[in-house]
């Protein structure tokens, strides 16, 4: 008797530590599911290698990713990067589910390896690399994840929209040339993009099989749908055998079509989002950094489930925005992709960035949202000021006002802001605000001088020059890296675009009074700034 008691007490035992082995071991997978310790879900979206791999290697696709990952580090080390691409495709193929190693892999790219190259065009084809490492894989296995589209974001605004790199106004510039390519012109035709059909079957709908458009295919040698979209995407624009054939109207269903699938495909942009974005924000320039840094921080807001990266991103927004509105309008981008970017304030978005901050602020109650409010809205004014915006620049003194009634620095009048602006301005400015600064300055002297006003006309294009070179005294050796274009250069620039965009009697006025000028002996000879 006393040996069954003594059993069963040995198996009550063996069993009660069974249950407690399955309860804990049960909690142990839920956690390394939770972490992301183990890779055992389904890839949605992924190609058949993919799903080829994940079934055939199993576990062991973790130790070839290791060996992989060795392979990587000792390249790097050697200073051999080509191979490196292939790699982290691979890498990324095989461990789909381990976000943060694309995220790293992207970033060492776009960052480490890029500063490696001499030339420009070099360095550019690292950062897109890394782009396209988070945009065309590891977003497309892991659509959900918003740590992958906030660090998209972070390499559109830090690397390609900052000065940090000597060849950001080369990565600026190769942007808006291939955004202009997919536009086909300096803007996005959004309503059209999201009208037309998605592909071939969707346009043959809307166009019957009998219309003379598809005639004017064949007859142009394109054996299918497929062949005529390659060669657009090459060249930009439709074949010269098909616009000899039909006018441009009988050919916007197609060339809308083709540019909807090559924003959608290619740069995996959203045209109703950038809609969206252009109607919370103000008008974006989609041919420049910011523009794509909000697109994607608005992107990982959406798809967060934790929060934690929500203020990232939205932090990332404000950023942009107030970039955007600095810089935020493309005037010229050379198609070489060697010369300089000619960028301007987007007053567009002054309105959106200021309630952004004021929104980020209140919701997370972070000074550092506050600071970055007031410092934004005392930059607005001071460009809106510069460019004449006089009436606008009041507004947002007068709204900042209403806002903190308290705070006594809103309470100045608009001269006197903007004077003590510019002394500290001058010499604590980044290379965006002392260009907003010298060209609004050349701006108000065209103006004065269309008005006949000679003396204010000379007495600001003195003062931007003195701007100019009082900026360049305080960068010394950085100068190639953050100086600004010559300012004879600058000068004539806004000049011409003045005569352009200045109503015809004020061009007529401008474009006499600098004739007259060019031949007045007593006109004061120009000194220009010393970095000339």
């Amino acid at each position: 008797m006393k040996r069954r008691i003594q059993l069963l007490s040995v198996i009550l035992i063996f069993a009660g530590l069974l249950l407690a082995i399955r309860t804990v071991q049960h909690r142990l997978n839920a956690l390394r599911e939770s972490e992301r310790l183990v890779d055992t879900a389904v890839v949605e979206n992924a190609p058949p290698v993919i799903a080829f791999t994940t079934v055939v290697l199993g576990s062991f696709r973790g130790l070839l990713a290791d060996l992989l990952w060795l392979r990587a580090a000792s390249l790097q080390d050697q200073g051999q990067y080509f191979e490196m691409v292939q790699l982290a495709s691979w890498i990324t193929k095989l461990q789909p589910r381990f976000t943060a190693a694309a995220a790293y892999l992207a970033w060492n790219m776009a960052y480490n390896i890029s500063v490696t190259c001499s030339q420009p065009e070099d360095r550019w084809r690292w950062v897109q690399r890394g782009i396209e490492l988070l945009r065309d894989e590891a977003l497309i296995y892991n659509p959900g994840d918003a740590l992958l589209y906030k660090e998209l974001g972070w390499i559109y605004q830090h690397k390609l929209g900052n000065i940090l790199d000597d060849a950001n106004l080369y990565y600026k510039n190769q942007l808006a040339i291939s955004m202009m390519q997919v536009f086909g012109g300096p803007e996005p035709p959004l309503a059209e993009l999201l009208a037309a059909a998605p592909d071939e079957a969707g346009l043959r709908k809307q166009l019957p099989e009998k219309a003379a458009l598809w005639d004017a295919i064949r007859d142009a040698g394109f054996a299918d749908f497929a062949e005529l979209e390659r060669q657009f995407r090459e060249n930009g624009t439709l074949p010269e055998a098909l616009r000899n054939k039909l006018s441009a109207m009988e050919l916007r269903p197609l060339e809308m079509t083709l540019r909807s699938r090559w924003l959608r495909q290619v740069f995996r942009l959203d045209p109703d989002l950038m809609q969206r974005l252009n109607q919370r924000y103000g008008k974006l320039d989609w041919r420049l950094p910011e523009a794509h840094a909000i697109y994607w921080a608005s992107c990982g807001i959406e798809h967060d489930r934790s929060g934690e990266i929500k203020v990232e991103c939205e932090r990332m927004i404000t950023q942009s925005l107030k970039d955007a509105c600095n810089t935020g309008r493309l005037v010229m981008a050379e198609p070489e992709g060697f010369s300089f970017v000619m960028l301007a304030p987007n007053f567009n978005v002054i309105d959106a960035t200021r309630q952004s901050y004021l929104d980020a602020w209140r919701r997370h109650e972070a000074k550092t949202f506050l600071d970055g409010l007031e410092n934004f809205v005392a930059s607005a004014v001071l460009s809106l000021y510069t460019y004449g915006h006089y009436a606008e620049a009041r507004r947002q003194m007068a709204a900042m006002r209403k806002e903190f009634p308290d705070n006594p620095r809103w309470r100045r009048n608009l001269d006197e802001f903007v004077l003590e602006r510019w002394r500290q301005d001058v010499r604590d400015a980044s290379p965006q605000q002392a260009a907003i600064m010298v060209d609004g300055l050349i701006y108000r002297s065209c103006v004065f001088l269309a008005c006949g006003e000679y003396d204010t006309a000379l007495a600001h294009e003195r003062l931007a020059a003195e701007v100019y070179q009082a900026y360049w005294k305080t960068q010394g050796d950085v100068w190639t890296r953050t100086g600004l274009p010559p300012f004879a250069t600058m000068k004539a620039r806004r000049t011409q675009l003045c005569l352009k965009n200045f109503p015809p009697l004020l061009a007529a006025n401008l474009r006499r009074h600098l004739a007259a000028i060019n031949q007045d002996p007593n006109r004061p000879p120009e000194t220009p700034p010393k970095t000339e």
